[in-house]
């Protein structure tokens, strides 16, 4: 297999030697990474200045761009051929719920999917500033193994978060759907040498929901958790409550005060 890895942490994460470790028990890698953190991104891909790649040891390549970025120039400038699969992380944190709307590691993961290939991403949920990434091989292998087997859903990705020991004992692997977590709206007001305002936004306290059918209620009774996800954001199931939409006519331009003007 021909492995592409990236992540959002940067190059010299060790959540990403531990996922190419692994990785590389599969088939030959190519790490295409941002050169610094790129949390938070998201999907965002640059289009506005140039991108910059340079290869910091054999296999291994830092770019000047996102996760996404990343994904699009491996796939089709560092590689010589078409990846089997695209892997992304392991992300220090987690991505749970609401969190995948964010995350860069996700959105390098989700370009994969885009361009056809089948794609994971892993992230680390710890409830601690602990990270254990090596203790998280025979899990990460275990996915990849599996994944191997069976493939992945065309037109989808598996987003796979795997608790730290810290977090709740190993209780196995759950397919989970999205659940519910949000973070605290906070935004911290400074003032920089000269005085000047600026913000941080912060997002300190974390809540989510317990339902344990969902990634952030399985995660907390140890379950490495297994979400699929996919590009199709469309919401089919609001399409019939729109349907007022379709009968919408173009109200009339003529303006009232001008045809009187004109008939006079």
């Amino acid at each position: 297999m021909k492995i592409l890895v990236t992540n959002d942490d940067g190059v010299l994460a060790p959540g990403l030697r531990t996922l190419c470790d692994v990785a590389g028990e599969f088939g030959d890698v190519t790490v295409v990474a941002p050169e610094v953190e790129r949390s938070g991104v998201s999907h965002a891909i640059t289009l506005t200045r140039p991108l910059r790649v340079q290869e910091v040891e054999a296999g291994w390549h830092a770019l000047s761009g996102t996760p996404a970025d990343c994904v699009f120039i491996g796939m089709n400038h560092v590689m010589k051929q078409r990846p089997d699969m695209v892997l992304a992380g392991v992300n220090r944190g987690p991505n749970l719920g609401f969190d995948v709307i964010y995350s860069g590691t996700v959105g390098g993961a989700m370009e994969g999917t885009i361009q056809g290939v089948p794609a994971i991403a892993f992230s680390l949920v710890s409830r601690d500033e602990e990270y254990p990434y090596d203790l998280m091989a025979p899990q990460i292998r275990a996915v990849l193994a599996q994944a191997v087997k069976t493939g992945i859903p065309t037109g989808s990705m598996l987003n796979v978060n795997i608790p730290a020991p810290g977090l709740a004992g190993f209780a196995g692997f759950k397919v989970t759907r999205l659940g519910h977590r949000r973070y605290s709206n906070d935004i911290w007001e400074r003032k920089d040498p000269r005085q000047n305002e600026y913000l941080w936004i912060g997002g300190t306290r974390v809540t989510m929901e317990d339902d344990p059918a969902t990634d952030c209620g399985a995660i907390k009774l140890g379950f490495v958790t297994i979400t699929p996800l996919t590009p199709n954001v469309m919401a089919v199931e609001a399409v019939d409550a729109l349907d007022g939409f379709n009968a919408l006519e173009v109200p009339s331009t003529r303006v009232r005060g001008i045809s009187e003007r004109t008939r006079r």
